[in-house]
């Protein structure tokens, strides 16, 4: 069975489509994968982060992207929050408005 992957806001999806084109087509790579397979895909393409979060690890030549999301009943993936990743950790700031976005999406 698919997957059915939604964006948090339209914000969110906007921010990705404009990622650089090489983190871009990664994206899109893992995300056809995840609508195929499911979002437990493993290192290097998905990550748990705890509490329902989950990350999925887009790499270019031009850098990395994050882009959070969370699995929902009815093979939904919702994807909360993408960012491109400038240091070695997920920044904080970006950590909390995922889940944030989460809590509200879950309640």
């Amino acid at each position: 069975m698919s997957y059915q992957i939604g964006y948090y806001n339209s914000s969110v999806q906007t921010s990705i489509d404009d990622w650089p084109s090489g983190v871009y087509a990664s994206f899109i790579k893992i995300t056809e994968q995840i609508e195929r397979s499911g979002p437990n895909l493993g290192l290097p393409y998905t990550r748990a982060l705890g509490d329902g979060l989950f990350e999925i690890r887009a790499k270019g030549p031009e850098g990395i992207g994050r882009a959070l999301f969370c699995c929902l009943i009815n093979r939904k993936v919702i994807i909360l929050h993408g960012f491109i990743k400038k240091t070695p950790k997920i920044p904080i700031k970006d950590l909390r408005l995922a889940r944030k976005r989460l809590k509200e999406i879950k309640s």
